[in-house]
């Protein structure tokens, strides 16, 4: 049997696209595509939450100061737009007040007859608790189902992630199974949950959803 062909497609649907505001505790929480000129702040912020971010993130080659200085931005900021362009992730800038807060991704999307893709995010430490995270997830997700044409989201986090594994579930992901040494994490094959949502689960939205709850307003 042939496996299935999956076609790239010349320009991502729903991409690039500006989403939100939508107001939290933290402020007012929008997502726009990643720019060049991200690097200072982006850097900026991933050096001083080194303690924060490394212990959850993908072992990358070299040290953590290399990978996350200004002068590495550009490089990655051109592999994802790439990808962008050729139908493969939507990489976005989370901001609070229009101030750069973290990133979100949707990426690995494989169209044809699956239209699936994974969901990862991470945002800034002066702003965790105050539901920024989930505003970001909610907006993106809802955009992915939308516009972008997908049908299956999932994101995968480590146990001991208590704060994501939070998020996950407030925006109305379901936990899936365990997968075993899954991911080379801090320097050690870690086991991550898989959490999912289909189209079909969100309802009115999970923007609409997390409004309703009184976890989020509209400005």
């Amino acid at each position: 049997m042939q496996p299935a062909a999956y076609d790239l497609e010349s320009r991502h649907p729903g991409w690039p696209a500006r989403l939100g505001p939508l107001r939290v505790a933290a402020g007012e929480v929008a997502v726009r595509p990643i720019r060049l000129r991200d690097a200072g702040d982006w850097s900026r912020i991933r050096l001083r939450d080194q303690e924060h971010l490394e212990p959850w993130e993908p072992t990358g080659p070299g040290p953590w100061r290399d990978r996350n200085s200004y002068w590495s931005w550009p490089a990655q900021w051109t592999a994802l737009r790439s990808l962008a362009r050729r139908g493969q992730c939507l990489p976005y800038t989370i901001t609070v007040d229009g101030e750069f807060a973290g990133q979100i991704t949707i990426g690995n999307v494989i169209r044809a007859s699956l239209r699936s893709a994974w969901v990862g995010y991470w945002v800034s430490s002066s702003v965790v608790k105050g539901g920024v995270a989930t505003a970001a997830v909610a907006l993106v997700v809802d955009h992915a189902f939308t516009s972008a044409g997908l049908h299956r989201i999932e994101a995968t986090v480590r146990p001991e992630n208590t704060p994501s594994i939070k998020v996950l579930t407030k925006a109305g992901f379901r936990q899936e199974g365990l997968f075993k040494r899954y991911l080379d994490v801090a320097g050690d094959w870690r086991d991550h949950y898989c959490y999912a949502m289909t189209v079909e689960e969100t309802g009115p939205g999970l923007v609409a959803r997390l409004v309703a709850a009184g976890r989020a307003e509209y400005p």
